[in-house]
């Protein structure tokens, strides 16, 4: 089941929420080594995990089963605060582009599971874009995964350079969401049809 979760109803699924940053620490911490701040040693939350932020959660049985975070770019955010360097001609901003970030899809899941997990959200990431009028995602992802997402079918374009960084090279890229964009997507296999449980206005 998917769930789409903002500040208006985190409170209904606070078990989920902590299944979801348990996963994040297991993932981005403890298997990437990435050094971002954890909570309780168990939780991983950080400074954009705040009341702006949604939650896009595939779960299964009440259990986290993949997730990402989308954050409104007129507010700080990861890109124009930790990463502003990887856009050199500057970085799109406003109230209808918006950041994805924290795309997690843990290891548990076999190879062929987090690849449908991953659609489901990319999926989900477009239907949402398309009831709140939001235009584009911008985000930083690694750089052959970049590559990917990129050429998934939607238009896209990198913002800048790769830049090599502690665990990999990254880079910065936008892509944008219009009407055609499901039908584009679906190309490639990528979109799926989806039906959250509930979609806060």
């Amino acid at each position: 089941m998917l769930h789409v979760i903002d500040h208006a109803n985190a409170p209904d699924h606070r078990l989920l929420l902590e299944t979801m940053f348990a996963d994040r620490k297991l993932l981005f911490v403890d298997l990437f080594g990435w050094d971002i701040p954890v909570v309780d040693g168990t939780y991983e939350i950080d400074q954009f995990d705040g009341s702006h932020a949604i939650y896009l959660v595939v779960e299964d049985q009440g259990e986290h089963e993949a997730s990402l975070r989308l954050l409104p770019t007129d507010r700080p955010h990861m890109l124009d605060t930790l990463f502003s360097h990887l856009c050199p001609f500057g970085m799109p901003k406003g109230r209808s582009i918006w950041e994805s970030t924290r795309l997690c899809l843990p290891q548990r899941h076999g190879a062929g599971r987090r690849r449908e997990l991953r659609n489901i959200l990319i999926s989900a990431m477009v239907d949402v874009a398309l009831e709140r009028g939001i235009v584009s995602y911008t985000g930083v992802l690694p750089a052959a995964f970049r590559t990917e997402v990129l050429s998934l079918g939607w238009r896209g374009e990198p913002l800048g350079p790769v830049v090599p960084m502690q665990g990999g090279a990254v880079g910065a890229f936008r892509v944008h969401v219009d009407a055609d964009t499901p039908e584009r997507l679906g190309w490639s296999g990528t979109y799926v049809h989806t039906v959250a449980e509930e979609v806060p206005a």
